[in-house]
């Protein structure tokens, strides 16, 4: 009478669809509820999936062999296709800020490790494939063991008599160490350096603050004889302040607000809204006058500030002097905000679908505007799967252009790992390509990169835990 229960969750050495969907969505649950337990406030976090998955491997689970393939390759892609969409507007920044230092510690990093590997084929005996598995599961470089594998079936494809071992096996065996071990080297050194994690945050949070010089806003008061009767723009180019945008001024003795132009001239005891660098608006003030606590300019009798999101074709890859926003509607644009980042509006700026622009105007202006930037959150809100996927078939595509190499038996492909990052990294920076687009909200991306990290750890861990015994523990009772 319950056969059809047993036939679901019992292990099976050859699984249907309906029993492979169910151990993998097995895995992945029992895997994200353990690696949500803490041991000390230690926890595992994802990488729990790719236990699990051994376990169950190792109890007789496993899922049929063209569909664990699928999911494996499939949960990469979105993995890595997620991470790119989501550090590629500051990727680009950060390479130039500290590119140099981190690449050169990164190269010896990956040459270290291939030398050690090498070490390691040569003296151990163990196969090359291997090696690469180990070596990418003992410092948990999953986009590495997609390369390998890409590359390894592109070299079966060409010697089809030869057998090779599945790196994916090595990774998995080592992959739990890899994380193990980083958490028990953070721990002794926090130990044996005494270091103060509190401290530590306080200072990396300081840092932060300063590398992403975040933008403020201050109202300052007319207040040296040098400055009155001068206009705006004669005061910013003069003492070079090309990064400051005043957004507001009331004139003394008046209780109007209005918008300034470059050409408003600044009166004894005038108040104005300044918004900049804060460096940039010290030195402004100090030039000026001094702090005001004036109420009365931020009234929005006259004038209103509002955030507006970039939903429309007409303002996407336009640049804020092409919209010319000022002289034809009188709205100013004082911030943009983009994957987290906060942009000083300067003419120079390239909008992106997705932005969010903070401006200030009137009502029936901010109205008008609207209708050329689009401002329709709910279009944000629904994911757009011709973007998605587009981006998706195109780092495919690039994964897949062979690249011939001297000395090799076979063209070399970047594959389902690094073709996919790359084309989200360059789609995110230019905000897109063609009718692709780069904006996906963050709910989606993180949705997205654990759905697909969880996938990949499923699919391997399953695979590596019916190898696992023999593959590990046998041979440590035989060395």
């Amino acid at each position: 009478m319950f056969d059809w229960f047993k036939n679901l969750f019992l292990p099976d050495t050859s699984p249907d669809i309906t029993q492979s969907l169910i151990v993998i969505l097995l895995t992945i649950g029992l895997g994200v509820f353990a690696g949500r337990l803490k041991i000390k406030r230690v926890s595992l976090g994802v990488s729990a999936v790719m236990f699990v998955g051994i376990a169950l491997g190792h109890f007789g689970y496993t899922i049929e062999a063209d569909i664990s393939t699928f999911i494996r390759d499939l949960g990469l892609i979105l993995f890595v296709y997620a991470i790119g969409i989501q550090v590629g507007p500051s990727f680009f920044s950060s390479f130039r800020k500290e590119g140099i230092r981190f690449n050169i510690l990164s190269v010896s990093t990956v040459l270290l490790g291939g030398l050690i590997a090498f070490i390691l084929y040569k003296v151990a005996n163990i196969g090359i494939e291997n090696v690469v598995g180990l070596m990418s599961g003992s410092v948990t470089n999953t986009p590495g063991l997609g390369a390998a594998k890409a590359s390894l079936n592109e070299i079966q494809t060409q010697f089809p008599d030869r057998i090779f071992a599945d790196p994916a096996v090595a990774y998995a065996i080592t992959y739990p160490l890899g994380v193990l071990g980083v958490i028990l080297m953070i721990i002794l050194s926090k130990l044996v350096l005494r270091i103060d994690l509190n401290h530590e945050l306080q200072l990396l949070t300081t840092e932060k603050e300063q590398e992403q010089s975040l933008l403020i806003r201050k109202k300052c008061r007319v207040s040296h004889p040098d400055i009155f009767g001068k206009s705006i723009y004669h005061i910013l180019k003069a003492n070079n302040l090309n990064d400051l945008i005043i957004t507001r001024i009331k004139h003394s003795k008046s209780k109007e607000v209005f918008s300034p132009t470059l050409d408003t001239k600044l009166n004894e005891r005038d108040v104005v809204m300044v918004v900049g660098l804060p460096a940039s608006v010290e030195q402004f003030m100090s030039i000026i006058g001094k702090e005001s606590q004036d109420q009365e300019i931020e009234s929005e009798n006259d004038i209103v500030t509002k955030t507006i999101f970039v939903t429309r074709k007409s303002a996407s890859h336009k640049k804020l002097s092409e919209l010319d926003l000022f002289n034809k509607f009188g709205l100013k644009v004082t911030r943009v905000y983009r994957s987290g980042m906060e942009l000083l509006a300067s003419p120079s700026l390239e909008l992106f679908y997705g932005d969010r622009l903070r401006v200030v105007g009137t009502k029936d202006d901010i109205a008008e505007v609207e209708k050329i930037i689009g401002n329709s959150e709910k279009r944000l809100l629904e994911p757009d799967f011709l973007s998605l996927f587009g981006g998706l078939v195109i780092g495919i595509i690039i994964g897949s252009i062979p690249i011939m190499i001297p000395s090799l038996p076979v063209p070399v492909k970047l594959g389902f790992a690094a073709g996919p990052l790359l084309a989200a990294l360059l789609i995110s920076r230019y905000g897109g390509l063609g009718v692709i687009h780069s904006y996906i909200n963050n709910g989606a991306i993180y949705f997205m990169k654990d759905l697909g990290i969880c996938l990949f750890f499923a699919s391997v861990g399953l695979h590596a835990g019916t190898h696992f015994y023999e593959n590990f523990v046998a041979n440590i009772f035989t060395l």
